[in-house]
């Protein structure tokens, strides 16, 4: 293999320094002792305590990881079967439609998704009564409407690279094919799925714009909540709730990547 010239080393350092120097800087002054977010007054995990004791935060960063959880799981069974449906159903009538239908969401804007959502709950309150209101329930169902098509494209171009010959032969010694499905199909798309699920529930959870146009009183998400504190200024426990974040994505990454390796080793032919 031909080694990187310098300049190429430098644009890939100073890539990855772009990205992940700030983060370094925010999880540094996480920890600040003073008020001042860019005045370094010493270590101290009172921001920590500040941030545990804040209900408001609390209750929206609950409030997000519920709708993020299940959204996205709505958003792994619903992009799977659409995916496998544009892999493995070949020409079909409406499958441009179907295929279009599913693809919007990855290139519309989230304030035409949220406008759109809201004007159609909205409707539906007025013409049968549901939704009541405005909430958690709302927020989900959009959630899993933005989210699904990301499944649904990951789960596609797994199983357009997939070798069927495990399931061919399965079905060759007498397996039925739902039973082959869930014991040959379903664990070599794993990967896949849990790949989605996890896109899924970061989008879920990063969600702004979207909750903002199809939430009500009384159910307001972490990210919410955040915007509406930096607009006053950013604040050291802001500090705190983002480094927490951090972690929590980083173990969930690894624990994913952990996953997918196990269940590749598993499905791969001795």
């Amino acid at each position: 293999m031909s080694r990187l010239s310098f300049p190429v080393l430098l644009a890939i350092g100073f890539g990855f320094a772009f990205l992940y120097v700030p983060i370094i800087v925010l999880v540094i002054y996480s920890f600040n002792e003073s008020k001042l977010v860019a005045v370094w007054g010493g270590w101290s995990l009172k921001w920590y305590g500040e941030l545990f004791r804040n209900e408001q935060v609390l209750d929206a960063a609950f409030l997000s990881i519920k709708v993020a959880a299940v959204s996205a799981t709505g958003a792994a069974f619903l992009g799977t079967l659409a995916g496998l449906v544009l892999a493995r159903f070949g020409r079909f009538r409406g499958r441009s439609l179907f295929s279009g239908l599913v693809a919007a969401p990855l290139v519309m804007p989230d304030v035409i998704i949220g406008l759109s959502l809201l004007l159609l709950f909205v409707s539906l309150a007025g013409a049968i009564g549901w939704p009541a209101s405005r909430g958690a329930d709302t927020i989900t169902i959009a959630h899993i409407t933005l989210t699904l098509s990301y499944v649904a494209v990951i789960v596609q171009s797994r199983l357009a690279g997939m070798d069927q010959s495990m399931e061919e032969a399965a079905q060759d010694l007498g397996c039925p094919p739902v039973k082959t499905f869930w014991l040959i199909t379903v664990p070599m798309l794993a990967p896949a799925i849990v790949s989605g699920w996890l896109l899924a529930f970061t989008l879920s959870l990063d969600d702004l714009v979207i909750a903002s146009f199809v939430t009500g009183p009384g159910a307001t998400t972490l990210p919410m909540v955040v915007f509406s504190k930096v607009r006053l200024g950013v604040s050291p426990d802001i500090n705190a709730l983002a480094t927490i974040i951090i972690v929590v994505v980083a173990v969930a990454v690894v624990t994913a990547v952990l996953i997918s390796r196990r269940a590749e080793r598993r499905s791969a032919p001795d």
